[in-house]
């Protein structure tokens, strides 16, 4: 008897997830809780366990969609036993041969018979051996650009001109350097591949086309001399790290100015919802990562009652969870306000674009030396270009260009903020 592996609920409103990795085969014997494949949602990675031991048969292969409750795997007993039949979720990414057999996928068959290629000539890259439709693609695109670049030299190569009888002395070392000649150069060959955009790539183009068309939004921009956070910083970090056990970082100092910044303008932790505007008077910040399947943004929540060792623990630990996909779908969920450090990249100056329905985002960028003047006179500092992209419909252009002078302000004497070393 099998038991079936079917897409669990991994969200509210999730109704549509990809399958990401699997980590057994296709025939695998494996235990019962034992992490079976991580399926992506539109907003984070989930592994799921398998539900009793046996032996697997995959349904559906990496990279396929699936609905909440779909069968995406079978665990058999013995050696595994195939199913008497398919779900028609699933009917589409079923196997379309038996294990003795090249295991081909219904979309890759269908190309196979429309274009009469042998299944046997196309190299798989599918799990347990599956022949997708994407080596199918491959395949012809390859046989094609061959097949181009050999018409191209046909067309190159012109007949040798008839030789004269009485130069019979002389043609023989020109047919002998014909022959020498190097070979016409064979075209590169120029291929292109397919791939499913991921559920959180899809879940990113389409927040990020929300914003655009359903927000006022607006970009304005300051710069920050961070010459006191670094001295900060080097004054107190391996006494902070030895106290705390976290490293000081420039996020801390960032979420600790923007909660204050927040506090003074409540605008900017608002959100529109309708015809209303909602004021908080909690601030939840979400902190900007660039994870294995992309940018992800967790939430630090209730960050006015963390201390900087408290931020940079959180920041720390969702940056590995991130790298490692392994955030969950609440901790993406009900942020207030965003910060984005594109400076760990290298970018000098950008405008972030808000992440809806917040109201507010704040861009970090890199600490670049600069000549300034001060005092009247031209000095070399750490300066750092900071951008607030905010939504017009709530708050004004006053409003926006004070926070983010209050952001410049604090961070260029962090002694107002209390580090609790």
């Amino acid at each position: 008897m099998s038991v079936e592996l079917t897409v669990p609920e991994v969200g509210e409103s999730i109704t549509e997830v990809q399958i990401g990795r699997w980590l057994k085969a296709d025939g695998d014997t494996v235990a019962r809780d034992e992490d079976l494949v991580e399926i992506e949602t539109e907003k984070a990675s989930v592994v799921v366990p398998a539900p009793e031991a046996g032996v697997l048969k995959i349904l559906v292969a990496e990279g396929a969609f699936a609905e909440v409750g779909d069968a995406i795997a079978q665990l058999g007993e013995g050696s595994g036993e195939a199913p008497t039949t398919v779900p028609m979720e699933a009917r589409e990414e079923a196997p379309a041969a038996t294990l003795d057999e090249p295991v081909i996928m219904p979309a890759a068959a269908r190309l196979l018979a429309e274009h009469g290629i042998d299944a046997s000539e196309v190299e798989t890259s599918g799990p347990g051996g599956r022949l997708l439709k994407e080596d199918v693609e491959r395949f012809m695109q390859s046989r094609d650009a061959r097949a181009a670049a050999r018409e191209a030299l046909e067309e190159t190569a012109a007949p040798a001109p008839a030789a004269e009888p009485a130069a019979e002395a002389t043609t023989e070392p020109a047919a002998t350097e014909a022959a020498n000649a190097p070979a016409a150069a064979t075209p590169p060959e120029r291929g292109e591949e397919v791939r499913p955009m991921s559920m959180i790539r899809r879940t990113i183009a389409n927040r990020l086309v929300e914003a655009q068309q359903n927000a006022a939004l607006l970009t304005t921009f300051n710069e920050v001399d961070m010459a006191p956070v670094k001295e900060l910083r080097a004054k107190y970090k391996e006494q902070f790290e030895k106290q705390h056990g976290a490293r000081l970082g420039f996020m801390s100092f960032f979420v600790k100015a923007s909660v204050e910044a927040l506090r003074r303008f409540p605008a900017v932790n608002a959100e529109v919802r309708g015809t209303e505007v909602v004021y908080r008077d909690y601030y939840d910040i979400g902190i900007a990562i660039g994870g294995g399947k992309g940018l992800v943004v967790p939430v630090l929540r209730n960050a006015e009652s963390k201390n900087f060792a408290e931020i940079e623990t959180s920041i720390a630990d969702l940056g590995a969870r991130a790298q490692a996909n392994q955030i969950e779908p609440d901790e993406l969920a009900g942020g207030t306000f965003t910060i984005s450090n594109g400076g760990v990249y290298g970018s000098l100056l950008s405008t972030p674009i808000v992440n809806p329905p917040q109201s507010g985002i704040l861009g970090m960028h890199t600490i670049q030396d600069r000549p300034v003047a001060i005092n009247g006179d031209v000095v070399i500092r750490p300066m750092m270009y900071v951008a607030l992209t905010y939504d017009h419909r709530i708050i004004d252009g006053r409003e926006a260009v004070t926070f983010l002078r209050t952001i410049k302000d604090v961070l260029e004497d962090p002694a107002r903020l209390l580090l609790e070393i």
